[in-house]
């Protein structure tokens, strides 16, 4: 949904910068968001106050990320296959 109709903002757009940290003011300087007429600073807050800022989305990415690397590092079963080892003919 559009919340600043002058900049063309959507309450995704500052969920997404309230979800990475950012307060309010910050949000309204990157996106210039109740910078013109004003009529959508209270929808705007309204958004930025209904996001959790304590999880923000580069950590969620980063200890996902910690995840895929550490699956990546376990050692394999020894029921995989050995390729390196030559086939014997039958």
């Amino acid at each position: 949904m559009i919340v600043c109709v002058c900049r063309r903002i959507s309450d995704r757009e500052i969920a997404r910068h309230a979800r990475a940290g950012m307060s309010f003011d910050e949000i309204q300087f990157e996106l210039g968001v109740a910078t013109q007429c004003g009529c959508c600073e209270n929808s705007a807050r309204d958004v930025v106050a209904q996001c959790c800022a304590s999880q923000p989305m580069a950590a969620l990415r980063n200890e996902a990320h910690a995840q895929v690397n550490q699956l990546a590092n376990t050692p394999l079963e020894s029921s995989t296959c050995h390729c390196s080892q030559p086939l014997q003919a039958a």
